[in-house]
């Protein structure tokens, strides 16, 4: 019987049975590393994706036979490196996934590369305190003024230091930190709900995120003050950071741990008939999808993953099922909204751009492409110059629909608006950034005119 390529079948992930010895056996994932390798080799349709793929096809084609059999091992090293984790292959490009009987999951199958790498203690000093989200944000929030001195891109005093010691590229942008937390700022600011709204009456929890809680609060303020003027009752809240920085280091015990100590703040709120917002795609990712195959076993991780929405889902929701309150207003400037690669990997459609089309004639231009930062990996000494090519296209495409610079480019990933606007004023020599807005629900406060927005 012949095997038919692709399949009409919905993609699905098995459990990632990280706990079983097996699972982090040097021999076994090397023999699995050659067999998904091998299927791609014979592929080849993620040559444009991300750097993994053209390193893998580089090292095949270089070698003594142009085939896998002569690639030692040793040598995959760098095509595990150069994977973001940003699941586009599984979704969207990779014929072979499960149920398909060739069983390709190539992030999961990286992601085991790492866990076994770090059960083997070859994590860095360093890279394990760049994952530390919580510590570093708490820190340099209290320090504010100081940390975001210090980690300002053309600080000839700091930059440097901290390419030498944390591998940080020095030309590389940084998020800044709030001068204090959006946990605290709401509670110090609690919102009405909108009585006259057509949602009135339903209630959500916030998880503020690590980035929005520490780095970002105006993404936080934008999406509560829009859910209040729905109708929402909102609280917002931060348990602890969602792990995604710890996945992708293969930490999964780590990982576990934040799983079970998120389930158990929020779903108190959940039982009370609040519904779970998280603001940024890579946590609803890992709340949504990645945390129900790490602890598979955890009922309570389950319900949160069954109650979670991302913001944008949400508004749409909103929108579909009891409405939205009328009166936003056009901006009268070009609008470019980056669709993340973890917010595609949550399978729920273009939701941001379906929430933007919602403000009156507003033109936004889509793209559905990686910018190239992945995390952590797009701002390191080695992969910030690769994540900034990987990202080219999403530039280009930004600066020649917004040739003057006077629009918004926003991302439902902050990190990778900020990769993204980088990229843009360094290619075309700007001076002046696009007007502050990093997250699309932000677009929407201002097109209701709402203060803080």
């Amino acid at each position: 019987m012949s095997t038919a390529e692709g399949s009409l079948d919905a993609p699905t992930r098995h459990i990632i049975d990280w706990q079983n010895p097996e699972f982090v056996d040097p021999d076994k994932i090397d023999a699995e590393l050659r067999r998904v390798f091998d299927v791609c080799h014979g592929c080849r349709r993620c040559f444009n994706l991300c750097d993994s793929f053209p390193r893998l096809f580089d090292l095949i084609d270089d070698s003594e036979s142009g085939e896998l059999e002569t690639v030692e091992s040793k040598d995959f090293q760098p095509v595990i490196d150069a994977c973001t984790l940003c699941d586009m292959c599984f979704m969207v490009k990779c014929p072979y996934v499960p149920p398909h009987e060739f069983d390709l999951d190539f992030p999961h199958l990286m992601l085991r590369a790492r866990v076994a790498e770090f059960q083997r203690g070859e994590v860095g000093f360093i890279d394990r305190k760049i994952a530390e989200t919580d510590a570093n944000g708490k820190l340099s929030t209290t320090f504010s003024p100081l940390a975001n001195w210090a980690c300002k891109k053309g600080n000839g005093l700091t930059r440097p230091v901290m390419e030498a010691v944390a591998g940080i590229d020095a030309k590389a942008e940084l998020p800044e930190f709030n001068p204090r937390s959006l946990v605290a700022q709401a509670k110090a600011d609690p919102l009405k709900a909108n009585p006259d709204a057509p949602a009135h009456g339903r209630k959500a929890v916030i998880y503020a995120t690590c980035f929005t809680n520490w780095n970002d609060a105006a993404i936080g303020e934008a999406g509560r003050r829009v859910l209040a003027h729905n109708g929402v009752e909102t609280e917002v809240v931060h348990p602890a950071c969602c792990g995604m920085p710890k996945l992708e280091l293969g930490d999964l015990a780590e990982v576990t741990k934040r799983a079970k100590t998120v389930a158990a703040a929020l779903l108190p709120y959940v039982d009370q008939g609040y519904d779970v917002v998280a603001l940024v795609p890579s946590c609803a990712l890992m709340m949504k999808f990645e945390w129900p195959l790490i602890v598979p076993d955890d009922p309570d991780v389950k319900r949160l993953a069954e109650a979670t929405r991302d913001i944008s889902e949400y508004v749409i929701e909103l929108s579909k099922n009891e409405g939205l309150v009328e009166g936003m207003a056009t901006l009268d400037v070009p609008v470019t909204l980056h669709i993340a690669c973890h917010a595609r990997a949550q399978n729920m459609g273009a939701k941001a751009a379906e929430m933007l089309r919602m403000i009156p004639e507003t033109k936004v231009n889509v793209i559905e492409r990686c910018s190239g930062h992945g995390g952590a990996w797009g701002i390191k000494k080695g992969t910030f110059e690769i994540g900034m090519k990987v990202g080219k296209p999403v530039v280009r495409n930004t600066a020649k629909h917004d040739p003057e610079g006077a629009g918004y480019v926003v991302s439902e990933c902050p990190l990778a608006g900020i990769h993204i606007r980088q990229g843009v004023e360094e290619m075309d020599g700007r001076d002046t950034p696009p007007p502050a807005a990093a997250h699309p629900i932000q677009l929407i406060a201002r097109a209701y005119g709402l203060p803080g927005a």
